[in-house]
C-alpha cells in the first residue's frame, strides 16, 4: 500500500471480502431450517463484518481508527472460520466445501494482518 488509497473500494482485502459474501451466503442457505436463525445468521453477520469494518475504517480518515477496524475484521474472519469448523462437526456441510471457503478466507486474512502490521509500525515510528 505504498500511495494512499483514496476509497475503500480500492482496497484488494475489501473486494476479497465482498466477494466472499455470496459464497458465505449461499453456505448458509444449506444449513437445515432449525438453524437459519442461529448458526446461519451468526455466520452471515460475521462475513458482513469483515468488509464493513474496513470500509469503515478506512473512511475515517486516521490511521490509528483504521487500524482499529482492520483488527475487528481480522477477528471477524477468526468468527467465520470457526463457524464454518462447526458447520462441517455438526455434518451439515461437507469439508470440501468448508475448506475451499476457507482457502478465499486465507487469501484475506493474510494480506489484511500485513496490512496491521504496516500500519502499526507507521504509527509507532
Amino acid at each position: 500500500m505504498g500511495e494512499k488509497v483514496r476509497n475503500f473500494r480500492e482496497l484488494r482485502i475489501w473486494q476479497r471480502a465482498m466477494d466472499l459474501l455470496p459464497r458465505i451466503y449461499c453456505l448458509a442457505r444449506t444449513l437445515p431450517r432449525f438453524e437459519q436463525f442461529a448458526l446461519a445468521d451468526q455466520i452471515r453477520r460475521a462475513a458482513v463484518s469483515v468488509p464493513t469494518n474496513i470500509a469503515e475504517g478506512q473512511a475515517r480518515g486516521h490511521t490509528k481508527e483504521f487500524i482499529r477496524f482492520l483488527l475487528i475484521a481480522r477477528g471477524s474472519l477468526a468468527e467465520l472460520q470457526t463457524l464454518l469448523l462447526i458447520t462441517e462437526r455438526l455434518e451439515y456441510v461437507a469439508h470440501e466445501d468448508t475448506a475451499l471457503l476457507d482457502q478465499q478466507l486465507l487469501s484475506i486474512l493474510m494480506p489484511l494482518s500485513a496490512l496491521i502490521n504496516r500500519l502499526q509500525s507507521s504509527v509507532k515510528s
